[in-house]
């Protein structure tokens, strides 16, 4: 019992600086290492991988929560798997395990980023910083949302063509994604299947919501500390 006390204690500790590299490391993937993967550097692929898995460990370590690591596993496995076996799998397989896991994979991550964002205590800026994380998830999420359902029906977006199964559609799907998410809302891209558009507005209003919902609870959670250390 002591021992684990001694362990939550460390991590608990370490908990919000982890939120600043959870970011850095984010933006590396989201903003670095796919464009340049979509360009065609060889080793843009590995770094990205790297990135992603060294994400999972500072996860394993800090989080309380066995069951989101779990997810989080399960998913990366996925995602591998459709990698190792693209040869022998149909393009469906192929992409509902790529798709999925990646979806599988954000989600648990932000469920856990969420409780330590969230936890009652004072609003430092590491939080801020996992608030931005959050916020990336939910953009890489509708991204394999899209992608999946781009896969699916690839007549789904105009001024797309057809899924190549490379990194440039990865690319080209986060960009779709986050300017939705933003509602930018560019033009160039545009989802003319039924299933796309609705996840497209969805995406849109959820991005708004977050952005509202998410000031409103930071700045509860810190009025509550506040008031808390002058009692």
């Amino acid at each position: 019992m002591m021992r684990r006390t001694a362990i939550h204690t460390w991590q608990d500790r370490l908990r919000d600086p982890s939120l600043s590299v959870l970011l850095i490391l984010e933006l590396g993937v989201v903003f670095v290492a796919v464009p340049l993967a979509a360009q065609g550097l060889p080793t843009a692929r590995a770094i990205g991988e790297t990135i992603v898995l060294a994400v999972v460990v500072i996860v394993g370590a800090l989080s309380h929560r066995r069951g989101a690591l779990l997810v989080i596993l399960v998913g990366l496995g996925a995602t591998f798997a459709s990698v190792w076996l693209r040869p022998d799998l149909p393009t469906v397989a192929e992409s509902l395990l790529s798709r999925g896991g990646s979806i599988m994979t954000f989600s648990a991550l932000s469920w856990d980023v969420a409780h330590a964002v969230y936890a009652p205590g004072r609003i430092t800026f590491q939080r801020l910083q996992g608030a931005f994380v959050l916020y990336l998830n939910r953009g890489t999420i509708f991204a394999s949302a899209f992608h999946l359902i781009w896969d699916l029906s690839p007549g789904a977006f105009t001024n797309v063509g057809t899924p190549a199964r490379g990194p440039s559609e990865i690319a080209l799907m986060l960009y779709f994604s986050f300017t939705t998410l933003t509602s930018t809302g560019f033009g160039d891209i545009v989802p003319v299947n039924p299933f796309a558009r609705s996840l497209a507005n969805l995406e849109a209003v959820l991005g708004q919501l977050y952005l509202a919902t998410t000031v409103a609870r930071l700045v509860t959670l810190e009025l509550a500390d506040r008031r808390r250390e002058r009692l």
